[in-house]
């Protein structure tokens, strides 16, 4: 029997398959940034109007969403955006700093010049905001917050495990939602601690790195606490 060469996809398919994609990115994106807030409900109808889609895109995107932990499915009742807390911020903080920690250590003890260009480069331009930021432009918030994340990534870059990368990257997102409804920028700390973070890197410190990283993430949880985000502090 001669075998058949596979059929090309059609058009109408890739492109229903690009929307796709794009819808749900464009969730994705807005549940992080909190422009879709915690406990929010997504209906289908008004969703339908926000993002020009159609209700079996909407209903796979929401799907995708449900298994990333970004949405809740409600039976009969829908959908709605999955709520934050204190414990829930407690348990990211504590695995992106179990990932994180592993990566350096891996990272430091294989990167190159290159990786450590690529450390400089990505401190550089998240430095450039944050100095914004400390100058009252608010305007700059979203992108100091990306250029976090490309600079996390770039300390961990040269772990050799694409898994480990992928892993943080989801992390990351996680903990950046949190950022973006229950953290505020902490000029007076921040940008020394990233500093840190990137001269002990090129120094391969994996022992400060990790006390760096340690402090850097529990300011952070310790004000969003005391700001009262979450309302009072569970007792742990």
């Amino acid at each position: 029997m001669i075998a058949l060469p596979p059929q090309p996809e059609t058009a109408e398919g890739m492109g229903r398959e690009t929307v796709g994609a794009t819808i749900y990115q464009r969730l994705r994106s807005d549940i992080i940034m909190g422009r879709l807030r915690p406990g929010q409900r997504l209906r289908l109808d008004q969703l339908k109007e926000d993002y020009a889609a159609g209700a079996s895109t909407l209903r796979e995107a929401l799907s995708r969403l449900t298994a990333d932990g970004f949405v809740l499915a409600e039976g009969q009742r829908g959908f709605e955006v999955s709520p934050i807390s204190a414990e829930g911020l407690h348990e990211i903080a504590a695995l992106r700093l179990l990932i994180e920690e592993h990566g350096l250590a891996l990272s430091f003890a294989q990167g190159t010049l290159e990786w450590e260009a690529e450390v400089i480069a990505a401190h550089h331009r998240l430095e450039s905001h944050e100095l914004r930021l400390e100058a009252g432009d608010a305007s700059e918030i979203t992108a100091w917050r990306k250029c976090d994340w490309q600079f996390h990534q770039a300390l961990i870059a040269a772990c050799g495990s694409r898994v480990l990368m992928q892993t943080h990257a989801e992390v990351f997102d996680k903990y950046l939602r949190y950022q973006m409804i229950a953290l505020a920028f902490r000029p007076a700390a921040s940008r020394p601690e990233h500093q840190a973070l990137k001269e002990a890197a090129l120094a391969r410190d994996v022992p400060g790195a990790v006390a760096l990283l340690r402090r850097h993430l529990q300011g952070g949880l310790d004000q969003a606490l005391a700001l009262g985000v979450f309302g009072p502090t569970p007792a742990r």
